[in-house]
Order: C-alpha cells, then sequence, then structure tokens
C-alpha cells in the first residue's frame, strides 16, 4: 500500500510520546500528547486514514486500552516487546522523544516482535487467575512468618504433626500462649494474617469456578481437556489457557516451549556448542504453573479417582495423550534421576516436555467440533 505511515508512540501513564517514519524518508517526532483516549482519536485524524497507518508501542504498566482503542478505530496496531526493541551499542541518551523514533525507525524495517493481545473478557480471567496466584504468594508468606516466629520462641507441635493441618491449628490456637502481652498481640496478629490469606484464595477459587461457566465454549473445551493430564486441575487449566489464549497460534510444540521460557539458554560459535540453564525468557506464570504440575510424573502411570473423574466425557484422543504423557514423562524422570541430575532439573525438564503435550491436546480441543446450541422454540 502507497503512502503508509508508521507511528511509534512511548506510552506513559499521563503522557505519550509520538514520533512518524514515512515510507521512504527521515523519522520525525511529532511531540507529546496526553493519554487521553479524545486525545489519541485526535492524533489519528491529524496523521490520515485509519487503513494508511501502522501503529506500535511497547507493553507495560498501562496495559491494553490503546491497542483496543486504536483497532476500534480501524488503525492496525501492534504491542511490541520491550526487551527485544534493537539498541545501538554505546547509546547513553534515553528520552521520550528519541524512544519513540526508535519505535517508529525499528517497526518500518520490521525489526520488532509483537506479543500476543488478549481480548477484555480474556484479559479479566487473566487478572483473576493471577490475583490468586498473588494471593498463593501472600499465603505463603503469612505462613512463614507464623513458623518462624513459633520456633524462634521454642513453640514446637507434637511429632507427627505436619504443618498447617488441622491438628497443627487446634494446637496453634488451643496450645501456643505468651506470657508477654507484646508477644501476643504479634501471634494474634500473624494467625489473623494466615486466616484471611486462605480466605481470600478460597473467594478467588470460587470466582474462578464461576468465570469458568461464562467463558466461550471453545475455551471452556481446552479448560475441560487439559484437566485429562496428571497434575493438572481446574485451576492450573484455566491459569495455561489464560496466558496462552489460543493454543493453536503456536504453529509447533517447541514454539510453546521457548514461549515459557523453559528452553536452555545458547551459546554457540564456529564448532563450540555450549548451552546452560533454562533462559526464563519467556512467560514466567506458564512457566510456574507447568512445572509444579510436572512433579506429578515422579510416581508411575496410573489413573486415581480424581483423574478418573476429570477425565470422564473427554474424547479417546485427548485421553490417548494423556495417558503416553503419563508413560513418557515417568520414564524421562527416571532416567535423568539415573545420570545423576537433580530433582529440580530434573522436574524442569519435565515441565518443557509436558507443555508439548499440552500443546497436543490443546490443538487437539480447540479443531474439535463445538456441539451447536438448540434452537429456541
Amino acid at each position: 500500500m502507497k503512502n503508509v505511515r508508521f507511528v511509534g508512540l512511548d506510552v506513559h501513564a499521563e503522557t505519550i510520546a509520538v514520533a512518524v517514519a514515512e515510507k521512504t524518508g527521515e523519522v520525525r517526532s511529532l511531540g507529546v500528547i496526553p493519554n487521553r483516549a479524545e486525545s489519541v482519536s485526535r492524533l489519528i485524524r491529524k496523521l490520515g486514514k485509519p487503513e494508511q497507518l501502522r501503529v506500535c508501542y511497547e507493553a507495560g504498566p498501562t496495559g491494553y486500552p490503546l491497542y483496543w482503542q486504536l483497532t476500534q478505530l480501524g488503525v492496525k496496531c501492534e504491542v511490541v516487546a520491550p526487551t527485544l526493541v534493537p539498541v545501538k551499542a554505546g547509546d547513553r541518551v534515553k528520552t521520550d522523544r528519541r524512544d519513540a523514533e526508535r519505535l517508529a525507525r525499528c517497526y518500518r524495517a520490521g525489526d520488532l516482535t509483537a506479543v500476543w493481545v488478549p481480548d477484555a473478557a480474556h484479559e479479566a480471567l487473566r487478572d483473576l487467575v493471577r490475583a490468586r496466584e498473588a494471593a498463593k504468594t501472600d499465603q505463603l508468606r503469612a505462613r512463614h512468618r507464623l513458623s518462624k516466629f513459633l520456633l524462634r520462641h521454642g513453640r514446637r507441635a507434637a511429632e507427627g504433626v505436619q504443618a498447617w493441618t488441622g491438628k497443627y491449628w487446634d494446637w496453634v490456637k488451643s496450645r501456643v500462649h505468651f506470657e508477654q502481652p507484646a508477644q501476643t498481640a504479634t501471634f494474634i496478629d500473624y494467625v489473623h494474617e494466615v486466616e484471611h490469606a486462605a480466605a481470600r484464595i478460597q473467594r478467588l477459587e470460587q470466582a474462578i469456578d464461576v468465570a469458568v461457566e461464562t467463558v466461550p465454549p471453545k475455551m471452556r473445551a481446552v479448560i475441560e481437556a487439559l484437566q485429562a493430564l496428571r497434575g493438572v486441575a481446574q485451576v492450573s487449566a484455566v491459569t495455561i489457557v489464560a496466558e496462552l489464549g489460543q493454543i493453536s497460534r503456536f504453529a509447533r510444540a517447541r514454539q510453546l516451549m521457548g514461549y515459557s521460557g523453559a528452553v536452555s539458554r545458547e551459546h554457540s560459535s564456529g564448532a563450540r556448542i555450549r548451552r546452560g540453564a533454562i533462559s526464563k525468557a519467556g512467560n514466567s506464570h506458564l512457566r510456574r504453573i507447568v512445572i509444579e504440575a510436572a512433579w506429578s510424573y515422579r510416581h508411575r502411570p496410573g489413573i486415581g479417582k480424581a483423574l478418573a473423574a476429570r477425565q470422564r466425557g473427554q474424547s479417546e484422543a485427548v485421553k490417548e495423550i494423556a495417558w503416553k504423557a503419563q508413560h513418557r514423562l515417568f520414564h524421562r524422570y527416571c532416567k535423568l534421576m539415573a545420570v545423576g541430575k537433580s530433582k529440580q532439573q530434573v522436574v524442569t525438564a519435565i515441565g518443557r516436555e509436558l507443555l508439548g503435550f499440552i500443546w497436543a491436546i490443546g490443538v487437539q480441543a480447540e479443531q474439535a467440533p463445538q456441539p451447536r446450541l438448540a434452537a429456541a422454540a
């Protein structure tokens, strides 16, 4: 298309620096506008016809409202990965104007990597599962504070009582006492924080149950199909779908593994090939939930009561993939442990391969025909 203009936006909470690059010509700055919907609409009208504009900005804390607004105006917009924007070596001057110009220049050259942008409903589901993940982190911290406080003052449960079980809580609430009022106040506050965190997680998990019932049928089918895998219950399946969106957007399973950051880093030159730990250059939320599920594959293949209930109603193809995953990943775990790898390294490797089975089941579920709703009488 002729007369295409490439626009780079350096977006902040209150302002947006704008630069434009013509298809053939130099890059120039257009100044700074307020980060408001009416200002953005006015800018688009000044720049020309929406179908002739190509706009990009970096992913960041301002989220995707700007992307959704530009898309509704008919402008092609891409949100790019900030860590993959080329930077000249030795460049020590960074301003909003220069950042916008660099975005416009690199976008015109095709040197930017776009990220997947969810729609509003998908973003809401992802916010919910990340809120639960944050609540679990807060619960762990609250438990650590209480347990270390008790340990510091020599308060220990009876032998054989596991931490955070019902018996443990009975001991905490009925047997633990302090003589100093200040310590009693501290103890009560720590116990309250642990109970508050547990109630918070319960509320969020109930909200997830409600949200799953309202998602589109295709997404719900993927969530249910992923639960056929060992170690992937509803919360894990919802987290995976919320972080990935449409799984079939990955052409191969290896692309999904790379997206998670669970692949090894590499520094090779000539005949020398050097690989190290995992790159972690990917979605940390996805990587965490998958490696957590991978611990289940250290056990021999089998279908317990809970897994059988989750697999009920699933297609034979999905159940066959899940059964194959159990056999392959268990034998892989045994083989890597036999050569002396640490347990954490082995489980990380199992999690990477588990992503391949997640990809296979996700694609299978997305391509399966969805049942049609009966027409209203």
